[in-house]
């Protein structure tokens, strides 16, 4: 008798923790943001941001009449592989910045925003990795917080809350994002720098070309005098 109360009471247990499991999972799906990017179809990913931004996994040759339905002017990738297989038309714009969320600097960001910024300014943009989740990720909160203005907790619970895929592999983009300095970025996407530092690598190139283009200035004749033969 004591036996079967026992299993009962342990059956009970397990039905009350499965019962809210699911309750949680319901609760979870049910709070996601209206603000947040919304899925367009059920293929390669592909969540709307803005007005003008979309962002999707790797779109294939079947994805085009779709893109173009969309309007899509750009297509930005982030991958080492080109678009060119799968892109065939000439009236959508290729552009690749290639770039690694475990390597990634504010110039990679700086570089990713403006070209997000300028092909805006043509029409609707679609950017992409390969799962559309970590570097897409990434790029899609740095926009959210740099450009839009959210807050980094709200990016960062899109990031990661959102459903565009497992986010076991976000972490590098996370720990970005909890350091950048937002203010720098803003005020380097204004001014057109590459980065926040000019020590950065880019910004070096940047000086070495001005000053490699920079004519010489002619020595006045009061400095020619003071030149020994």
């Amino acid at each position: 008798m004591f036996k079967h109360q026992w299993l009962s009471a342990l059956g009970l247990a397990f039905l009350a923790l499965f019962t809210s499991a699911h309750t949680w999972a319901d609760d979870t799906a049910s709070l996601r943001s209206p603000e947040w990017a919304q899925p367009v179809g059920n293929q390669y990913n592909l969540h709307q941001m803005t007005p003008t931004l979309y962002r999707s996994a790797l779109p294939d040759s079947s994805a085009v009449p779709l893109l173009e339905k969309l309007k899509i002017s750009t297509v930005i990738n982030f991958l080492p592989e080109s678009d060119s297989d799968w892109l065939k038309t000439p009236d959508i714009r290729q552009v690749q910045l290639i770039y690694r969320t475990n390597h990634v600097d504010d110039a990679d960001v700086l570089a990713a925003l403006r070209a997000i910024r300028e092909a805006e300014a043509n029409g609707a943009v679609l950017m992409h990795c390969k799962h559309g989740t970590d570097r897409t990720g990434l790029m899609a909160a740095m926009y959210r917080v740099v450009v839009q203005g959210w807050s980094k907790e709200e990016a960062l619970n899109e990031m990661t809350l959102g459903n565009f895929g497992s986010s076991k592999g976000l972490k590098d983009g996370v720990r970005y994002m909890m350091k950048a300095d937002i203010d720098k970025l803003r005020t380097a996407l204004a001014n057109g720098d590459c980065s926040t530092s000019e020590f950065a690598l880019c910004s070096m190139k940047s000086w070495f070309n001005t000053a490699s283009t920079t004519s010489p200035v002619e020595p006045t004749k009061d400095a020619r005098a003071l030149i020994t033969p």
